[in-house]
């Protein structure tokens, strides 16, 4: 039963909400998700869903009125003593309270969960057949971390990257890989986020691709040398952002039926730190290898 107030739902019920569908239990045992500030008592009318609870965001909530923030990443990942105003992160726990705004994380509970971000990421790319890339171990085998599956048809590489950055957020790095351009690439994994330690599981489960963040030059250089996959390398908010409008949904779903609404919205603002870009080159050559604009 929802507890609701009037036509409006309790933030306690909105989280309960949110742990069925990301049951934090599934999280890493360093991982800080749950609720991060609120009262359990609120009424919550409006839900804002963003990767990072970072000062834009914030921004974004307290202009469109939200009674809940739910983010990705945590806010605090390593334990803190206080949260002074005098500190940037204390400055936004500050912001939200006083304006009656909650915060809520779903973290590597929402990357094992399923549906969750790497179902959204395979999606995203127009995978089929999926199934995680390393299952859980709560007996789900929809459960776990990343994706592998097929795509429609066999693709070149350079025409999967393609289909890799017409379908995640434009950012300022890009879409970067590694591998012959004319490749094939048909079964694929996926991991949402920084994804580099998962090379060798990767690597094992015998793809033509691997689409990640945040690849390191050493690991990256060994799979090649190891004879692959490709690695196709994405920004860390890119990889993660499709999971968002799947998550406002599913939200929706899950308090209309127990009788209850609100209204979500996806933030489309972009959070990606990096805000430069520039490839080195001589006056009137090529812009790299392969490079394509």
């Amino acid at each position: 039963m929802i507890d609701r107030v009037g036509h409006v739902v309790r933030l306690a019920a909105v989280v309960a909400a949110l742990e069925r569908l990301y049951p934090p239990e599934l999280a890493e045992s360093w991982d800080a998700v749950g609720l991060v500030c609120g009262d359990p008592d609120a009424q919550v009318r409006r839900v804002l869903f963003a990767v990072d609870p970072v000062a834009a965001v914030v921004d974004e909530a307290l202009q469109w009125r939200a009674d809940l923030v739910v983010t990705h990443h945590p806010l605090f990942l390593r334990p803190v003593h206080g949260v002074p105003a005098t500190t940037p992160k204390g400055r936004l726990v500050h912001r939200l309270i006083a304006g009656g705004v909650a915060l809520h994380t779903a973290h590597t509970n929402a990357d094992r969960a399923a549906p969750g971000v790497n179902d959204a990421l395979a999606a995203a790319l127009g995978l089929h057949d999926t199934r995680p890339l390393v299952p859980a171990d709560d007996g789900d085998p929809a459960r776990g971390l990343g994706r592998v599956g097929r795509l429609p048809r066999p693709e070149p590489l350079s025409a999967f990257v393609r289909r890799v950055a017409a379908a995640l957020p434009v950012t300022t790095a890009g879409v970067r890989a590694t591998g012959d351009p004319d490749a094939v690439v048909a079964r694929v994994a996926v991991c949402g986020g920084a994804g580099d330690s998962l090379l060798g599981t990767v690597r094992a489960a015998g793809v033509d691709a691997y689409v990640t963040a945040d690849l390191r030059h050493h690991p990256s250089s060994e799979a090649g040398e190891a004879g692959g996959p490709a690695l196709v390398d994405v920004a860390h908010w890119a990889s993660e952002w499709p999971w968002l409008p799947d998550a406002a949904a599913l939200l929706t779903a899950e308090l209309s039926g127990a009788g209850a609404t609100v209204e979500t919205r996806v933030s489309t603002t972009p959070t990606d730190p990096w805000t430069l870009h520039r490839i080195a080159r001589d006056s009137g050559a090529d812009e790299g290898a392969h490079a394509e604009r």
